[in-house]
């Protein structure tokens, strides 16, 4: 029996057509000549690696994202990248061993198990920069303004930057001597922002009145740059891990404002995005009447150390063709093409290399070939004039 509809592709996966092709295409030398004026330079990992490899520092959430399979010559257990942070990681501890910040920049696809995105792709062509060796609030901001600089690239507009701090309620958490299981159950209603929840659950532990508050009053500082400063506030009297993030997030909001003046800022310090690897500020993107980010990054400092070199680490990355989607560019029509006869002549075979040369595109007819030459994008043709050819309108 002849299978049916073998043309279907697996959910979440996707072509792309010529037109979308050539301008993904644009966008993504564009987007890399972006990258290299700021000193980044490419990197291309490998599509799959081993797990061991591929999984570090990331947590558990990468690890449901990971397709996995045996490797034939080793027996060791392999995966597909979902993301190439990991990847950039290695290749700066343990293949660059450099002394001084590397500045490391990607472009590829990535393949996850399950949709993600507001799109639902789970093959994303995932674009980022990554900024090794320098534990500063300005190596922070400076990703910030290229994730900045990238949106408005693409012409995604009426954007806003969400940005909190792992590093507050990680401190919190070891002030009230909160275990594991606990600190991952209120880390879970704190996302949710669960206000009862999270009042019922401190209220079951052996905590002192101003821990408590300062747990539960994470998920209502949320808004303006004000939350800066009831963080303070509610911060006052805490360990020195809390205060010295705050302080840190502070920093980084103000350089942020001065180099970014036209930007839209939002601050959630209960919105922590990759808490098992983030150790510091993490930050977001997003546009209006879109609920999910369309760009995220953040600090990640010690995820070389498993590749034998703890570097501190600020990056991020997006999806590219999600960008190409939003983005409000105006796109040229495709150059139309000249169509050279089916001819063995060596006058025509000069021209056609000259004009490819120029720039040109030339689709050199087939013998007996099907269909219209308008099919192939042809506007003009070539045409022996009696003594030479010349290209003339259709």
């Amino acid at each position: 029996m002849i299978a049916k509809n073998r043309w279907l592709l697996p959910e979440g996966i996707e072509d792309l057509l010529p037109d979308q092709a050539m301008q993904l295409e644009q966008l993504r030398r564009e987007i890399l000549d972006l990258y290299r004026s700021w000193g980044y330079e490419l990197i291309l990992p490998p599509f799959i690696e081993y797990l061991d490899s591929l999984l570090t520092g990331s947590g558990h959430d990468l690890d449901l994202q990971t397709f996995k399979l045996i490797d034939q010559l080793s027996g060791r257990l392999l995966g597909l990248r979902a993301d190439m942070t990991p990847q950039a990681a290695r290749i700066d501890a343990h293949r660059m061993q450099r002394e001084a910040p590397s500045r490391l920049c990607y472009l590829g696809t990535v393949l996850r198990t399950r949709p993600d995105g507001f799109d639902g792709s789970r093959s994303p062509l995932q674009v980022g920069v990554e900024l090794f060796g320098h534990a500063g609030a300005e190596s922070d901001v400076e990703i910030l303004q290229l994730m900045v600089a990238t949106l408005a690239l693409t012409g995604v507009e009426d954007v806003y930057l969400d940005l909190g701090h792992v590093g507050i309620y990680r401190g919190l958490a070891h002030d009230a001597g909160l275990d594991e299981e606990q600190e991952a159950l209120l880390f879970d209603a704190l996302q949710r922002k669960a206000l009862p929840e999270i009042d019922t659950f401190l209220a079951g532990l052996d905590l002192s009145t101003a821990q408590r508050e300062r747990l539960a009053g994470l998920a209502t500082l949320n808004g303006g740059a004000e939350v800066l400063e009831k963080a303070q506030a509610l911060l006052q009297g805490s360990g020195e891990s809390a205060q010295s993030s705050l302080d840190d997030l502070v920093r980084i909001a103000r350089l942020a404002a001065r180099q970014l003046p036209d930007t839209s800022w939002h601050f959630d310090l209960a919105e922590l995005r990759g808490y098992q690897y983030q150790t510091g500020v993490v930050f977001a993107a997003f546009v209006a009447d879109r609920g999910q980010e369309i760009a995220r990054g953040g600090r990640y400092d010690q995820i070389g150390k498993v590749f034998g070199r703890a570097r501190p680490a600020t990056g991020f990355s997006t999806d590219l063709r999600i960008l190409m989607r939003l983005g409000n560019r105006t796109w040229p029509q495709p150059a139309g093409a000249i169509l050279a006869p089916a001819e063995e002549d060596a006058d025509l075979a000069d021209k056609v290399r000259t004009l490819r040369a120029q720039g040109e595109r030339v689709v050199q007819q087939l013998p007996g070939q099907a269909g219209n030459f308008t099919e192939a994008g042809c506007d003009r043709v070539l045409r022996w004039s009696g003594s030479e050819w010349l290209v003339e309108r259709i």
